[in-house]
């Protein structure tokens, strides 16, 4: 076999992923901060980008906000006119514990009546301490003091344990050991460490730990270092002086608690129903989460990447959030005046690079403002009946659906619809909200919204009496009489989705609640 080179021409498509094409794709699916993040990479490292500084009101004539067109279809959705917008001309816009310490954390007792379990959420019963604030030291000889400088930083959990283990001992060992546990308690005041492990980390007794952690217990707040919630709660009835016999059974068994058997709970505490919402309202009043009063880590406020409105003439308006972009300028001046005195060679291929960068930033920047804001046009127009009538009335809708009537892939809808919100007069939602899947109709109707269906069965819950408590197969059949054809599984797992209980456990609940009015009404 001989071997032979020989030229031949070829013809053939291929995908090239340049740099540039890279960094479109990825800015599309940036979230607004990370996009703030990634702009200050790049004004950072080019010097021909600037930051576009924000106009004074009044400073330009125009329009408040930019020009709109037709939304796709033509049906009266409004959106900025893509042709003529650049980014300088945007108005502002308007502006569990984690882990498995005990699966029982997730059910304390709701608000409106002491024998409800609540979930304990990040909220509850915080009672914030305050930090100490400085001496300033002012007089009237001296100039007042800055501001800023008067401020003081959230006291966190952690600082405050420290501060009163510094008091509590003076034992380098009981502090070393104490110190340690306190590191090991989370935000929510829970400790994750075990005596043994600790014991066996620092080379230490454990009942010498063991001691230590007794004396950290006794801490403000009050449950602080607990193991578990039923040790939480505890704690805080042993400082009320309310841990007697009967309540240290119920707290025993906060799983009967949970699912509301309240027959058992008498057994078991040997109180009548009238001593039983006592007890259950003392609970009721204890913090499952005594660490979440104290400073823990910022959280972020969902920003809308669109705002969605009404006009006077009944259709929706679509407009960009101007504070959720960034503005970005080419100093060309800079660039023409600094490229007259470049020799090298090196440094006139890095000024080309870095217009050539440039350029590209701020146009990828404006075809991702123009890209989210025709997929958002897009859901408002499939949407209209959710911004004008509410949960009930949203569709089933996938990203195809959106992609065909833009005339873009689906890939690129998904890229825009994560990370991204829109605002509206009923809140910030994020885009992947209004992607639902369909449950068919009955009877031949139209499919219904998945979201919409779990609304209507929360819906009919809500309305529930003691003696009439909806079963799953009772949920079902209300459902098929209004057009929704759905399995009892999918309730089922709808319901359990919402955090409802099951029949069993609603209709002690509602027994419960009338014991209590009838305790009420002879008192």
């Amino acid at each position: 076999m001989s071997l032979l080179q020989r030229l031949e021409v070829r013809q053939g498509q291929a995908l090239v992923m340049t740099p540039q094409l890279l960094q479109a794709i990825k800015l599309l699916q940036l979230s607004h901060l990370d996009l703030a993040a990634y702009v200050e990479t790049e004004l950072e490292r080019n010097p021909l980008l600037e930051r576009a500084e924000p106009e004074a009101p009044g400073a330009q004539d125009g329009p408040e906000a930019p020009a709109a067109e037709d939304g796709p279809g033509g049906d009266g959705f409004e959106a900025a006119d893509a042709d003529s917008w650049s980014p300088e001309e945007l108005h502002p816009g308007r502006g569990e514990i984690d882990g498995d310490i005990d699966a029982r954390l997730d059910n304390v007792f709701q608000d409106e009546t002491p024998t409800r379990i609540r979930e304990a959420e990040a909220g509850d019963t915080l009672s914030l301490t305050p930090a100490p604030y400085g001496n300033t030291g002012g007089s009237f000889d001296s100039e007042a003091p800055d501001f800023e400088a008067t401020l003081t930083a959230e006291v966190s959990l952690r600082e405050h344990l420290v501060a009163q283990l510094d008091l509590a001992t003076r034992d380098p060992v009981e502090r070393l050991i104490g110190g340690f546990l306190i590191d090991a308690v989370d935000e929510a005041g829970y400790l994750r460490e075990t005596v043994e492990a600790v014991a066996d980390r620092l080379a230490a007794p454990p009942a010498t730990v063991a001691r230590v952690l007794g004396l950290v217990q006794s801490f403000d707040p009050a449950g602080v270092a607990a193991r578990d919630l039923a040790e939480c709660l505890a704690i805080q009835l042993r400082e009320q002086d309310r841990f007697d016999p009967a309540m240290e059974a119920l707290v025993s068994r906060l799983d009967l608690v949970a699912k509301r058997d309240f027959a058992g709970l008498r057994r078991l505490c040997g109180v009548n129903d009238e001593d039983l919402v006592d007890m259950l309202a003392e609970i009721r009043r204890l913090d499952p989460k005594p660490g979440r009063a104290f400073g823990s880590s910022a959280v972020e406020v969902l920003v809308p990447d669109v705002f969605v409105r009404a006009a006077p003439d009944g259709s929706w308006l679509v407009e960009l959030n101007g504070e959720a972009l960034p503005r970005v300028l080419v100093n060309q001046s800079y660039y023409a005046r600094v490229s007259r005195t470049a020799r090298a060679e090196g440094d006139k291929a890095f000024l080309s690079e870095a217009l050539q960068n440039a350029n590209w930033l701020t146009r990828s920047l404006e075809q991702r403002a123009r890209t989210i804001l025709k997929v958002a046009t897009e859901i408002v127009r499939q949407q209209d009946g959710f911004f004008a009538h509410g949960v009930a009335h949203l569709r089933p809708l996938n990203l195809k659906t959106v992609a065909e009537a833009i005339g873009m892939h689906e890939s690129t809808v998904s890229r825009v619809t994560s990370n991204k919100a829109i605002g509206t007069s009923r809140g910030t939602l994020e885009m992947k909200y209004f992607f639902t899947a369909a449950i068919p109709g009955a009877a031949g109707a139209a499919a219904h919204s998945s979201e919409a269906v779990r609304h209507r069965i929360k819906q009919l819950v809500d309305v529930e009496t003691s003696d009439n408590v909806l079963s799953d197969d009772a949920l079902v059949q209300k459902l098929r009489d209004e057009g929704v054809d759905i399995a009892r599984r999918t309730v089922a797992k709808y319901r359990e989705s919402l955090r409802i209980p099951s029949s069993i456990e609603r209709r002690r609940e509602r027994s419960a609640q009338a014991v209590q009015h009838g305790a009420l009404a002879l008192g």
